[in-house]
Formats: structure tokens, C-alpha cells, sequence
């Protein structure tokens, strides 16, 4: 007789099948267009957003096994567990710019890990310490209707108000972590041209969700804050916390002059920071967290180095390995130190020889392929594949939400048909 599979994989053999199989439309747009408008105050706020970004979120859900969603929190905690050890965080500062240096306490508000799911397991592609669409998730993922027995078998984790006081206990540790006690009575939400970003909607949902429990709130231009007297401000009010959604993640630019002060003379709160980005984020991290032997080096159990098999290895790309990567480059996507969102990354077996004189001259890391899941929908009555990965939202190593995305191409970009978010169904 064949051997009985364990309970783990039945739920992965399901999983897979229903990811495959399942066109069931879970969606109901009038309840997330109901939600988002009860969530931002404006009744018109759900309808008008779901019309102008109709691919933002996709119809379908995206099934997967509790035992794939462990070990992606295992592999979540492996990271931060391996961030705290000195020899390590030593080695990642080393090529950290000055700003990043200075710890101030806090631990970075709403982190993303990437995985790519494949046969052999997920596989972590990136961590994100501004990770968007976190609060958009928690609506969507409230926002669905089981269509059949196999979705009656799913879980959805946590609903909107446990999603919601777990943001406030994060915003006020965050807090704490740097002032000692208290919490913070302004929070600024802070990007470049705020009201110009795909995602703006999501900074209206944050900023309800913090007026709805006391906490003062606004959303601002980086380019608009002032630091002076010691006190960081926003139209003359003063600041006590920044939740930070730029993508200069050394606040290197000119226009971030007043928030890069402040941040350095521990004026204000700023969550995430140089300092989260530097240990967690930075790209050239995979080259020791994909490496056995390094975090061996830095006293990391044998326990965690397993639970970081699945960080694809990854090199630093030099002038001086260049030719060997040229060789290698048709399972290797090449990611530039200080990109971010998918911007001028490049699948090997697609570098032109152009790109590939740009890529040789350093600042890229070379990570080894991982073919990204699969989800089936139907377009037009024809079954369709899309990629798909998963998203684990965090804070200070405990998932806050699990999200997928579905896009076709190199990157996700919330255009395709059928594509965008979808809420995560755990069998």
C-alpha cells in the first residue's frame, strides 16, 4: 500500500490543486467598496477607488497550507534572530552609510517578506521595510465569500479591528522603544508627493485607523517638513512620530533635509528608519543570509540556519566575478543594491549586453532563480495563468497579515487582468 501523506501535505496537495482548479470568484466589490468607505469617513471614497485602479485587487483568493505559511514565518523569525547578533549586524553596517549607524530603539513599523513558492517550498526574495498595502489587505481579506465546500475549509487569520489594534500596539511600541514610555500624540504619514502615490488611498485608511483610537494623525510631504527649535513640524504642528513611506531609504535627498535632521538628532520618531533598512533591508544582506558558513561565523543555531534554507543564494556582483555571472546569468536575476519595488531588476536569460556592461560595473547583487507560484483564473471563460507570491506583513517578527499578489511579467505592477491583490485562504 501506497504510504498515507501526513496532514501537511494533503493541506500543500489541496492547496496546489485549488490554485489550479478553483475560478471561483470570492471577491464582493460592494462590500470592500462598503468597507473602504466606512473605513475613510467618506462615502464615496470605496467606489471612486476601486474605479480608477481597477486591477488593484483581483477576484480570486490564493490558497495555501498552514505548513507553508510556518515555515515562511520561521524563516521570518530566522532573519530578525539572525539581525540581532553582533557579528552580524557588525558585517551588514559595514557597508551601511553613516546615517544608519545609530540605533534609536525602534524595530521598523509594517515589515514585508517576499516568498516565491515553488515544489521545493517557499523561497524568500526580498524583505521590505516600507511594505505597502497592508492596511488595503486587511479590508480585502474581510471582504470575501466562500463559493464552494473547499473554501468553507479555509481560514482568513485575523479580521479588521484585530488587524487594527495590533497597528496601534505597533505604532505605540515603536514609541516606546525610543521615548521609554508614553505614546505618541501626533503621527505624520510621510511620503514624496503623498497624494500622487498608486497607494494613497492606503495612507487615508492609516490615518482613519489612528483618529479612530486617539491617536492625532495627518499625511504629509517630506518636502514640507520643518525642524526647527528641536521639534519637527507639519503646517506648524509638531510631530512626534513619522510612519515612513519614502523609498530614500537613507533620507539622502535635498527635500528630506528637515526629516534627516530631526531623525539624526533623535528629534522625532521615525518608523521605519535608516537604521531598520540597514539590518533588515538592504539587498547585499542576502549574500550572508544565503550563506551557512557565515552564519555559523556569527553564532547562529544550527535550528535557524535551517529555517533560512530557503534564501535563495545570492552573490555580489563585482568587476571582478562579473565574467563568472555572464556564464551563470540564465538562472540569476540581478537586483541593484538600491532598488526597490521591482525597478531595473533583470532576469539573466533576458540581459542585454548593454545592461549586462552596467550590471558588471558592481552595485548588484546576483540572486539565484526562483520560479514564483502559479495561480489559474479564467478571463473570458478561458483559464489563464498568472505568478503569484505571498507578502507576510510584520512587526518585530510576528506576522500581521499574509497578502498574495498575481501579475504576469517580470514584476508586479497592479495592470494586469484578473491580477493584483488577493487575500491568502490557509487550508
Amino acid at each position: 500500500m501506497p504510504p498515507v501523506p501526513s496532514m501537511a501535505e494533503a493541506n500543500t496537495s489541496l492547496a496546489a490543486q485549488l490554485n489550479r482548479k478553483c475560478f471561483c470568484i470570492t471577491l464582493d466589490r460592494a462590500a470592500l467598496s462598503a468597507a473602504l468607505a466606512h473605513e475613510a469617513g467618506d462615502p464615496g471614497f470605496g467606489d471612486t477607488f476601486l474605479a480608477s485602479r481597477p486591477h488593484l485587487f483581483s477576484n480570486v483568493p490564493v490558497f495555501l497550507a498552514a505548513s507553508a505559511l510556518d515555515e515562511m514565518q520561521a524563516t521570518v523569525g530566522a532573519i530578525e534572530a539572525t539581525a540581532r547578533l553582533q557579528g552580524y549586524r557588525d558585517a551588514v553596517l559595514s557597508w551601511a552609510p553613516e546615517i544608519a549607524q545609530r540605533d534609536f530603539g525602534p524595530v521598523g513599523a509594517m515589515m514585508g517578506y517576499d516568498f516565491h513558492l515553488d515544489d521545493d517550498g517557499p523561497k524568500l526574495i526580498e524583505v521590505n521595510t516600507n511594505a505597502g498595502g497592508a492596511f488595503l489587505n486587511a479590508l480585502l481579506a474581510q471582504a470575501q465569500k466562500a463559493c464552494c465546500s473547499e473554501v468553507h475549509r479555509t481560514s482568513i487569520d485575523a479580521s479588521y479591528d484585530e488587524f487594527a489594534t495590533s497597528v496601534i500596539a505597533m505604532f505605540e511600541n515603536e514609541w516606546r522603544l525610543q521615548r521609554g514610555a508614553g505614546s505618541p500624540r501626533r503621527i505624520a504619514i510621510v511620503d514624496d508627493r503623498p497624494e500622487e502615490q498608486y497607494l494613497y488611498p492606503e495612507f487615508v485608511l492609516a490615518r482613519q485607523l489612528l483618529v479612530k483610537h486617539g491617536i492625532e494623525a495627518t499625511i504629509g510631504d517630506a518636502s514640507e517638513l520643518a525642524y526647527e527649535g528641536g521639534k519637527l513640524r507639519l503646517d506648524g504642528r509638531e510631530i512626534d512620530l513619522v510612519y515612513n513611506r519614502l523609498v530614500d531609504f537613507t533620507l539622502e535627498r535635498r527635500d528630506h533635509a528637515a526629516l534627516r535632521a530631526a531623525y539624526q538628532d533623535g528629534a522625532v520618531v521615525v518608523t521605519p528608519n535608516p537604521h531598520n533598512h540597514a539590518l533588515l533591508s538592504s539587498k547585499r544582506n542576502l549574500t550572508l543570509l544565503s550563506d551557512p558558513t557565515a552564519l555559523e561565523a556569527f553564532g547562529l543555531s544550527a535550528k535557524m540556519r535551517s529555517r533560512l534554507a530557503g534564501v535563495p543564494l545570492t552573490t555580489l556582483v563585482t568587476p571582478g566575478n562579473a565574467d563568472a555571472a555572464w556564464q551563470s546569468r540564465k538562472d540569476t536575476f540581478f537586483k541593484p543594491l538600491s532598488g526597490h519595488g521591482g525597478k531595473a531588476v533583470y532576469r539573466g536569460d533576458k540581459v542585454t549586453k548593454g545592461v549586462w556592461a552596467e550590471i558588471a560595473r558592481g552595485g548588484y547583487v546576483a540572486q539565484a532563480f526562483a520560479s514564483p507560484g502559479q495561480r489559474m483564473i479564467e478571463i473570458d471563460g478561458a483559464p489563464t495563468p498568472r505568478k503569484m507570491d505571498v507578502r507576510l506583513y510584520t512587526y518585530n517578527g510576528r506576522v500581521l497579515l499574509p497578502a498574495a499578489r498575481l501579475y504576469q511579467g517580470q514584476t508586479t505592477n497592479f495592470r494586469t487582468p484578473g491580477g493584483g491583490f488577493s487575500p491568502v485562504l490557509v487550508i
